[in-house]
Order: C-alpha cells, then sequence, then structure tokens
C-alpha cells in the first residue's frame, strides 16, 4: 500500500506536470521536479517506483505518461462521491471548483440551514436542508465529506455525516473534531497556517 505522505506528493506531481504538459514540455528529469516541489530526486523516484512507475530514458520521464500513471493511482478506476455541508463564501466556492475541474471526485450535495438556499442549484450542486444529511448521504452513496460550517456546529455536522456513512472527512472549521476509529479526518485551518507563516517570515525562518 501506498503511504499518504507518498499520495500528497503524488497529488502535488501530478498538478505540476498538468502545468507543464500545457505548457509544451514532453519531459522531465527527476532532478527538475524535485526542486519544483523542494524535495530530492531520490524521493521523487522513490515515490513513482512505489507506484510501480520506471519509465525513464535519456530524455527523462515522459511528462504525458507520468500524469496518465499518478492518475489511474489516485483515481482507482472509480470517482468518489463528496457531500458538504456549509454553503458559505468557502462553501460555494469549493462548490464552483469541483463542480468542473476534478472529474474524479464530485461533490453530489450540499447541506446548509439557511431556507433561502434550500432547494437551489448553488454552484452546479443542489443543496438541502442539513436534517436531511443523513438520509442523502446513504442515497448518493458519498463517502467523504467536507465541512465548512462555523466551529459551534462542526462536531454535530460530523456526527451526522458519520451516521450517514461517510468513511473520510476534510474539515475547514477552525476547531478539530471527533471521529470514530476507521473515519479517515484532514484539518484545514487556514488562520492557523496563516498565523504560522507570519511569525516565521517576522523571525526570518525557513519551513
Amino acid at each position: 500500500m501506498i503511504s499518504a505522505k507518498t499520495i500528497e506528493r503524488l497529488v502535488l506531481y501530478k498538478r505540476l506536470l498538468k502545468h507543464m504538459a500545457a505548457e509544451g514540455k514532453r519531459h522531465i528529469f527527476s532532478h527538475e521536479l524535485a526542486a519544483l516541489v523542494n524535495n530530492s530526486p531520490a524521493q521523487v523516484r522513490r515515490d513513482l517506483m512505489q507506484m510501480g512507475y520506471t519509465s525513464r530514458s535519456a530524455k527523462g520521464y515522459e511528462v504525458l505518461s507520468l500524469i496518465d500513471e499518478i492518475h489511474q493511482i489516485l483515481a482507482s478506476g472509480r470517482k468518489q462521491n463528496m457531500v458538504l455541508a456549509g454553503v458559505g463564501n468557502l462553501g460555494r466556492a469549493l462548490l464552483s471548483y469541483f463542480s468542473y475541474r476534478q472529474p474524479a471526485l464530485e461533490i453530489v450535495a450540499a447541506f446548509d440551514s439557511d431556507r433561502n438556499k434550500i432547494d437551489r442549484v448553488i454552484g452546479g450542486c443542489r443543496c438541502y436542508h442539513v436534517e436531511d444529511m443523513i438520509d442523502k448521504i446513504g442515497t448518493f452513496k458519498a463517502t467523504i465529506g467536507i465541512i465548512t460550517v462555523p466551529a459551534e456546529r462542526a462536531q454535530q455536522v460530523a456526527d451526522s455525516m458519520v451516521e450517514g456513512g461517510v468513511r473520510a472527512i476534510l474539515n475547514f472549521a477552525p476547531v478539530p473534531v471527533q471521529l470514530p476509529k476507521g473515519v479517515l479526518r484532514e484539518q484545514m485551518d487556514i488562520t492557523m497556517q496563516l498565523e504560522k507563516l507570519a511569525y516565521l517570515v517576522k523571525q526570518g525562518m525557513e519551513l
């Protein structure tokens, strides 16, 4: 099994390689890719070997072939359905992003408590009342949940998502949520990251 850290790097590699392909680049060496992600060439080669990709030539890795190989690993042959709770500014931005940029990941339902948003299509996705979330998760066979609600509602939303059947949660609320064993979690605290960067800049430090 490929580790979570390696998967993170593969996602980044794919994003950068797509930009290179769009600019007409056809081949890339491991040291070039490593420099872009602030990593070592040896680590890049290990990551690619973990997914079984060793196709190199005197010109380096073929960009389009490498993109396809990484995509096959990440997509695993089937689309993942996701749900989002909290259709505020951040929620709307995520809905708009996923509506056309991520074919292997689709937000199939959004939830909010604001009656003015219920039964509307927002960012290409229909919005339902948060009280219907448990049933809708099962209906849409969603496996991933995204939380963009205020802090005081985050745990309740997470509990409903788990009860509905999601197996992983990406939490943008500014508080951690408690999840049962076996449910994956990622905490995205933008303010915390910015405060860390501001401190490091002030101290003249590096990550």
